[in-house]
């Protein structure tokens, strides 16, 4: 127990330690926005699941979840801090059609049609759920959504500083509770669960899978000049821009790598019997939110239950007003014949006609497209990455993400040529062809400029 509770808190205390010696005020201040962005409250579920299920693989399975759903989309801001006009503008130089159709679909799956839905989901099954008896059909779900994402419409349309300030008081409140349930956590779980046996081949890649599913690393293409915006805004000079984002992404990265791994450290600890996990499937509840509410109701009773679904259910209404009005805004200057009011409204219909599939069917809809995107997205962040201390040629850069763009693809179709290639029992086909598009693309550059 106490080595469990060392290896829990040595994050924490070398995060505070770090911060008390090296950051500056401004740093940290930007270090808890970035946190506070990438903090989503939709995301708390995904940690307890992998936690449970991976039983004595819980260290390799969360650092593989905490690798995608923390280190890449922090390394995404990171990046798109030496371009300016962020990944848009690096990706019109590399193909204008290319960018209009990756950024395009990186909006629709972080909007309409799997994280916006999902935020009407989670709240669903942390709020209501919990209190009603079993049994009770889809209308309580179709209901409580209805009502979601009409407010969802009615503050998306009238945007104001409301939505801002509630989610800037819910964020903290949040992080308090969590922070407490895991201490009384501490005291309630002493042994790891058996419930389930692990199978999995790689415990770490399946927790990279897993880190997917927060989105987090698509919203930092997406949103990355709102964010380098925001950082200018506290006072940070052009110049500085970079290393400032870099400590500041070291401060966000250490707090949600410690938020996530306490959460999955919980869901590691629960113990629930096969009876339930049956129950569970057959009433399609997601496994996530279950553990969280289980853990509430035993470290703080039927009220603290209630009152981790308000907050959370709260913190994802500002989440969904959130990327409601970006995909609206991003929309409407990319098609401008179709009027902001009317993305709007078509957001919160799709989202509420897919919330209705409820959480579980969600997630897994949500699971051919992320990855077909991830890939694309990881493949974006490196080259740019690399690209900004060694410059790539423009074709390299072109095949590499062509490359990886039919790879993804043709893994997702299930063609059958990508079963046997490298590292796909890993979910990693698509390395080696975006290192062959760089290698092609330095040789086609080379021989060009020499005939020329």
């Amino acid at each position: 127990m106490q080595n469990s509770v060392f290896l829990l808190l040595f994050p924490f205390i070398f995060y505070f330690l770090f911060v008390c010696v090296i950051m500056t005020k401004n740093t940290f201040v930007v270090g808890f926005m970035l946190f506070a962005i990438f903090f989503g409250a939709g995301n708390l579920i995904f940690p307890p699941k992998l936690g449970f299920e991976s039983g004595e693989h819980f260290f390799s399975s969360i650092l593989g979840f905490i690798t995608t759903g923390v280190g890449l989309p922090l390394l995404g801001i990171i990046v798109s801090a030496f371009y300016e006009g962020g990944y848009k503008a690096a990706l019109n130089r590399i193909h204008p059609w290319f960018s209009l159709i990756f950024l395009a679909a990186i909006y629709l799956s972080i909007g309409p049609f799997f994280a916006g839905p999902r935020t009407g989901a989670t709240a669903y099954e942390m709020a209501v759920v919990p209190f009603l008896g079993e049994d009770v059909g889809n209308l309580p779900l179709f209901i409580f959504t209805l009502f979601y994402f009409a407010i969802t419409m009615w503050l998306s349309l009238n945007p104001s500083k409301m939505v801002d300030r509630v989610g800037a008081i819910l964020t903290p409140v949040l992080i308090l509770i969590i922070i407490s349930l895991v201490v009384r956590a501490f005291f309630l779980f002493d042994q790891p669960s058996v419930a389930v046996t692990a199978q999995e081949e790689s415990w770490v890649f399946k927790g990279v899978i897993e880190g997917y599913f927060t989105m987090d690393a698509l919203a930092s293409l997406a949103f990355s000049v709102i964010v380098l915006n925001a950082i200018k805004a506290k006072g940070v000079s052009p110049s500085a821009l970079i290393k400032q984002t870099v400590f500041a992404g070291i401060i966000a990265a250490v707090a949600l790598g410690f938020i996530y791994f306490s959460i999955g450290w919980i869901g590691n600890h629960a113990q629930l019997s096969p009876e339930t996990l049956t129950a569970l499937a057959e009433r399609k509840q997601d496994l996530g939110t279950y553990i969280l509410n289980n853990a509430a109701q035993q470290a703080f009773g039927e009220y603290g239950r209630m009152v981790l679904g308000i907050i959370v259910s709260l913190a994802c209404l500002t989440t969904a007003v959130g990327l409601c009005t970006s995909v609206g805004e991003y929309f409407s200057e990319v098609f401008p014949k179709i009027s902001y009011r009317t993305y709007v409204i078509l957001f919160c219909v799709i989202s509420f006609a897919i919330a209705n599939l409820g959480l579980k069917a969600v997630i897994e809809k949500s699971v051919p497209m992320l990855l077909i995107l991830y890939p694309i997205a990881m493949t974006v962040i490196l080259v740019l990455g690399i690209n900004a201390l060694h410059r790539i040629p423009l074709l390299g850069q072109r095949l590499a993400l062509g490359f990886v763009t039919i790879i993804s693809i043709l893994s997702v179709i299930g063609t059958g040529f990508t079963d046997n290639l490298p590292f796909k029992s890993y979910s990693m086909e698509w390395l080696p062809f975006a290192v062959i598009g760089l290698i092609v693309g330095y040789i086609g550059h080379y021989l060009i400029k020499k005939k020329h």
